[in-house]
């Protein structure tokens, strides 16, 4: 994701077991920016061969409204892995986005899936690259390579596993991603922002992980509302009710965006000849530079890939003068 590439939007990332029939079918009429049907933790061992074959259908057959489709696979530690990725590639590679990639702890991991992803992307003349991969943290060890992890040109998310996580550090909570008790300050504040530097770093997108319990709806939205305010882009819903909030939570706000607008338009004529070539100058009561451009524009294109319009845009002076004479 470079300066000017609009992002996917993944401020919803909606958890689907693949293995059920319901939950896959009813999952395809929800306003998610994202979905991702589940080969993993939620199917049991002896469900998983039947559960590609239901993906895969599900993938060549439904209509859905996520503009965004992955495919959660094995880890590479289980028998199941290269099936997984082998299976639903094969069988629906062109209607996949993204295959994420669980319990990732070191960069060799990404790779192997990267080599395979790309033997058959061209076994089946499918265009190489184009399915991304989603690294999922959930270990202390992964945490450790995080920056390594990010490095590989496919991985587009860098995402936050916390179940699996808290259990590999010993954290004293047994409801996933809620605060452990007898700790005032955010626990999961430097995991948080050890994903997110990584990802930063590497112009990936960073998604917080799942909040367990599923009808606490103000619970969700608090713990949203920290990963949102370091600059997460997004975070799993596991249950329709969290799906407003999520969507709510992660959204730019139309004044910040039309605020983004404005810095861009005015930095482009200030820096123009026609601006005068200027590179520091007040927009109203602030005063915008190169720097200003670089924080407006994330917020610009989250809201242009969000469909919204600006309700104000800057007008040059000379426009004004113009207008008045």
């Amino acid at each position: 994701m470079n300066d000017q590439t609009m992002p996917r939007l993944r401020r919803s990332c909606l958890a689907v077991p693949g293995s059920s029939d319901k939950m896959i079918a009813k999952s395809q009429g929800l306003q998610v920016d994202q979905i991702f049907l589940d080969l993993e933790d939620s199917v049991a061992p002896i469900a998983k061969d039947d559960a590609r074959e239901r993906v895969v259908e599900a993938l060549l057959t439904g209509e859905w409204l996520a503009p965004t489709k992955v495919v959660r696979v094995n880890d590479v530690s289980t028998p199941w892995a290269y099936q997984d990725v082998v299976r639903v590639v094969e069988g629906a590679g062109a209607e996949i986005d993204c295959i994420m990639l669980p319990k990732v702890e070191s960069a060799a991991q990404v790779a192997w899936l990267d080599i395979l992803l790309t033997q058959i992307e061209k076994a089946r003349g499918l265009q190489v690259g184009r399915i991304g991969i989603e690294a999922q943290i959930e270990s202390a060890e992964g945490l450790v390579h995080v920056d390594e992890i990010a490095a590989n040109p496919r991985v587009e998310t860098i995402v936050f596993g916390p179940a699996d996580f808290m259990a590999s550090i010993n954290m004293r909570s047994l409801v996933v991603g809620d605060q452990p008790p007898g700790y005032e300050a955010d626990a999961y504040h430097y995991i948080l922002m050890r994903i997110l530097m990584a990802a930063r770093a590497h112009k990936k997108q960073a998604i917080d992980g799942p909040y367990g319990r599923i009808q606490d709806v103000e619970g969700y939205t608090r713990a949203a509302q920290r990963s949102a305010a370091l600059g997460f882009d997004g975070k799993w819903v596991l249950h329709p009710a969290q799906i407003d909030a999520a969507n709510e939570t992660y959204a730019v706000s139309q004044a910040d965006y039309d605020r983004a607008e404005q810095i861009l338009q005015a930095y482009e004529y200030y820096t123009s000849a026609a601006g005068g070539g200027l590179g520091a100058v007040m927009l109203g009561d602030e005063m915008i530079d190169e720097a200003s451009r670089k924080m407006a524009v994330p917020i610009a294109l989250k809201g242009r890939a969000a469909g919204m319009s600006p309700t104000t845009t800057f007008t040059p002076p000379a426009a004004v003068a113009g207008a008045r004479a």
